[in-house]
């Protein structure tokens, strides 16, 4: 563009090729290019009759059209590359002749005649928009769903809504002109929204504001943009209201909230597990473990209340510890005994996870926990079984004030909670037992067992003992038992049709006495290992089964014998002995194990053992060991295996009897 000719259209773009300067040059058109930073000069070098802005940024569009405006220019369009609310409102408020997004099919055409009027004022238009306000051109061009202008009594004075949206609406366009803001919404919407507008007049500056309106489609809602018009109409002021359904937006952010709060919750849920784990040691029994995770979940300031309790023996609800300030919920758990149904007593019957929530709006409890949940505000209520494999130790129930607390993942992670403090109650009566200077012997008769052991006893004359139990990773039970007084086939084919046992496999058979592992589907003895039981010696005869189990001083006797009960219906106790552990030393254990051992068992192990024959890959085979030792291969592996089962022999049995 040259110094000081006369320049009849100026286009501010974006930096980038221009999208209109190809379909609007005209010949008696000069087109210049320039950044906002450069208006100024660009206008001071020329006399523009029109200018179109490409520009998108609202601010950028309200600094151009001041600066226009204050060079005289009449005509002025924006045209930004795509629309929105924010670029109208700033073309509104900034005088704009023309809003045009380049988006629309007949945006060229509409700059065009815009630029043509300024170049020529007797040029032809088509309907009265020359002669209609600014605002009436902008709502036109700029409808996001809906747009109205509103006075500021809060009467519509215009209104135009998008033909995708109308069908939403309980009255037309055309019928709400006239009604006011209080006709169209309740009164504590309308209050909020005739504070918008008086907000928007008084400061001559744009609002925004977020309010929910009532559809065919169900409530919506909307934000809008109020934009105080420049020109009084009808010697009124008004605002131009441009509205953008955002319920799908609104919805979205309330579902990430939702992730955001659960994800949070699970965390904290997590961490007090972690913690329980972390303190294992440092807890001196199950009772003060209890204490500590219901003290722990209040402090999380998640929930509202906790306690621990557990079925009696005839059915009683069992109050063990507390914690909260819902204290009503929690005294009427306490007080519950023998009557009342509940989520604590629903868990411990099914040993599955019992959750109710929004309490206080379908009132889903028996009436005294009802009343109980009103007075303390609680809205949502768990209960999880503190349980380790088979074996059930009490329950767990959590109160929430939230009424949607519990959701599916938060229901699983307080599932593996109760698993993690079952584990460790379980850990703790083990290790009690372990460290115990003294132990309680205990002797159980069980008479009329209904598993394989008491029926082959009674079938045939044998005697059944039990040499080790114990579970796998998958959860599967084993049981390795001596069968005295009847061959292996017999006792196969007997196993193959009780319905108790999966799988049976023979192990030794010697004629009139075999050894056999069975799987079983449910097993007495792990059920008391779980209760912190040292299992010592389990026989049965003639139907009749002896049970000799070790526990700690301070272990509920009570307990372990409906444990025990609840796999044999006729079980008594018949004996109960205090007896002292002998203190054996490290090197007085090492010694007998010594003893035990045959020179050649001795020398073998330790030429195995030095030579590698143990590593993987070995670094030495049973014939390098063999030569070494100036004997057979054979003899060798003899040697080996009857010295490592005298040493195995010393944990398994002798010195450790523990069947777990």
């Amino acid at each position: 563009m040259e110094g000081d000719t006369p320049t009849d259209l100026l286009i501010i773009e974006t930096g980038e090729k221009s999208h209109l300067r190809p379909q609007i040059e005209e010949s008696d058109w000069s087109v210049a290019e320039t950044a906002v930073a450069e208006l100024e000069s660009a206008l001071a070098r020329c006399d523009p009759t029109a200018v179109v802005i490409e520009l998108e940024h609202p601010e950028r569009v309200r600094d151009c059209l001041e600066r226009i405006h204050e060079s005289g220019t009449q005509v002025t369009v924006v045209a930004p590359p795509t629309g929105s609310e924010a670029v109208a409102a700033a073309a509104l408020r900034g005088g704009a002749t023309e809003y045009a997004p380049l988006e629309c099919e007949d945006a060229v055409e509409r700059v065009s005649d815009a630029v043509a009027t300024g170049v020529d004022p007797t040029a032809e238009q088509d309907g009265d928009d020359d002669e209609a306000p600014s605002y009436h051109r902008i709502i036109a061009n700029e409808l996001p769903d809906e747009a109205f202008v509103v006075d500021e009594d809060g009467t519509y004075l215009e209104a135009k809504v998008r033909p995708e949206s109308a069908d939403l609406y309980t009255v037309s366009a055309d019928e709400l002109i006239g009604s006011r803001l209080t006709e169209a919404f309740p009164q504590d919407v309308a209050d909020r929204l005739r504070a918008c507008l008086e907000r928007a007049i008084e400061t001559g500056e744009v609002q925004s504001i977020e309010y929910a309106a009532e559809t065919t489609g169900g409530t919506r809602q909307f934000e809008a943009r109020v934009v105080p018009t420049a020109e009084r109409i009808d010697g009124r002021r008004a605002v131009v209201w441009l509205a953008r359904d955002i319920t799908e937006r609104v919805r979205r952010e309330r579902e990430l909230r939702s992730r955001q709060t659960e994800l949070e919750t699970l965390n904290r849920i997590n961490a007090v597990g972690q913690q329980v784990i972390e303190t294992l040691v440092e807890m001196p029994g199950q009772n003060a473990i209890e204490r500590d995770v219901c003290a722990q979940l209040v402090d999380s300031e998640l929930y509202c209340g906790s306690c621990i309790a557990e079925l009696g023996p005839d059915g009683e609800l069992v109050y063990r510890t507390g914690e909260g300030e819902a204290t009503t919920y929690l005294g009427r758990i306490r007080e519950m005994g023998l009557d009342g149904e509940c989520p604590t007593r629903w868990a411990a019957q099914s040993a599955d996870v019992e959750t109710v929530t929004h309490v206080l709006e379908t009132e889903p409890l028996p009436d005294p926990l009802q009343s109980a949940a009103r007075e303390d505000d609680v809205g949502a209520v768990i209960s999880v079984p503190i349980k380790h494999e088979d074996t059930t130790y009490g329950v767990l129930t959590v109160l929430s004030g939230r009424e949607d607390a519990f959701s599916d993942n938060e229901e699983e992670a307080f599932a593996l909670f109760g698993e993690i403090i079952g584990f460790t109650i379980m850990s703790i009566r083990n290790r009690q037992l372990l460290f115990s200077d003294s132990i309680v012997e205990l002797e159980f008769r069980i008479d009329g067992g209904d598993t394989f052991s008491f029926d082959l006893t009674e079938r045939y004359d044998c005697t059944c003992s039990l040499e080790w139990t114990g579970t796998t990773t998958s959860g599967q039970t084993f049981q390795y038992v001596t069968v005295e007084g009847l061959d292996g086939t017999t006792v196969l084919e007997e196993a193959a049709d009780h319905e108790s046992v999966e799988t049976c496999r023979l192990i030794h058979d010697g004629g009139d006495q075999c050894t056999i592992e069975m799987r079983l589907e449910r097993s007495g003895v792990r059920t008391l290992s779980n209760h912190g039981v040292t299992i010592r010696d389990v026989s049965v005869e003639g139907g009749v089964g002896t049970c000799l189990v070790e526990v700690s001083p301070d272990a509920d006797v009570r307990e372990i014998a409906d444990a025990l009960g609840s796999i044999y219906e006729n079980t008594e106790l018949v004996a109960r002995r205090t007896v002292d552990r002998a203190v054996q030393t490290a090197a007085e254990r090492r010694k007998r194990i010594l003893d035990e051992l045959t020179d050649r068992q001795l020398t073998t192990i330790r030429l195995a053992y030095y030579g590698g024959y143990f590593e993987w890959p070995r670094q030495s085979t049973g014939e390098e060991i063999a030569e070494a030792m100036d004997v057979s291969a054979p003899t060798m592996h003899q040697h080996l295996r009857k010295g490592l089962k005298t040493i195995l022999g010393e944990f398994f049995e002798d010195g450790g009897g523990t069947y777990r």
